[in-house]
């Protein structure tokens, strides 16, 4: 689903200042009815097999908005909080929204890492508040970026993780759209929606979601 609905091939010019030939905006899967309950689902999943027993799950908005609402609903279990990029100048003036109780164990998400920058500063945060950080975890991880190490200082000694890295969803993405692997789809149902599917090489799709 990243790779159908948020990979684009292309001349883009990222937040951090530079170029790059593609782009992942994660939110129109994260948004996506579909998508938002898978997103939570593998947030979840990868929470309880690192065995972190976290109160509360969050980060910078807005990025990982979606994913802390995906996360504490398909959960039921993970409350959420979110880190606004500066303090409001008005009402109580507070950066960290939802979710506020000193010394709780805390994940920190984010969407896609490429320097790092919005990941550090959502554990930064946290920690400020008085969060106790016991893990970080994006859902896409530019790895040519270089942000890893950044994300890895500031999130120490919590471990940092990424679902899947933009090589991942790229490679997908190709195989998606390589006409030359598609056959007829005989008794099978698309894997991204459950409809019936039109192809099954490389991947199931429905007619809708083979592109």
């Amino acid at each position: 689903m990243l790779a159908h609905k948020s990979f684009k091939l292309g001349e883009f010019k990222l937040s951090s200042g530079g170029t790059s030939d593609y782009y992942i905006d994660c939110r129109t899967t994260t948004l996506d009815a579909r998508g938002s309950q898978l997103t939570g689902q593998v947030f979840v999943d990868e929470i309880r097999k690192h065995g972190w027993k976290a109160q509360a799950i969050g980060g910078l908005t807005m990025g990982a908005d979606p994913i802390v609402v995906a996360v504490s609903v398909i959960s039921g279990e993970f409350n959420g909080f979110l880190v606004r990029k500066a303090e409001k100048l008005h009402g109580t003036g507070q950066r960290i929204e939802g979710f506020r109780r000193k010394g709780a164990k805390v994940v920190i998400v984010d969407d896609v890492c490429t320097t790092g920058g919005s990941t550090v500063q959502a554990i930064e945060a946290a920690r400020e508040f008085g969060f106790e950080v016991v893990g970080v975890i994006c859902l896409v991880e530019r790895q040519e970026a270089g942000g890893r190490p950044s994300v890895e200082r500031a999130a120490s000694p919590a471990p940092f993780v990424s679902i899947f890295t933009a090589k991942d969803v790229r490679s997908e993405h190709v195989l998606q759209n390589d006409e030359t692997n598609e056959f007829a789809a005989i008794s099978t149902t698309c894997e991204l929606c459950g409809q019936p599917a039109v192809t099954y090489h490389p991947r199931s799709r429905c007619k809708e979601h083979k592109i």
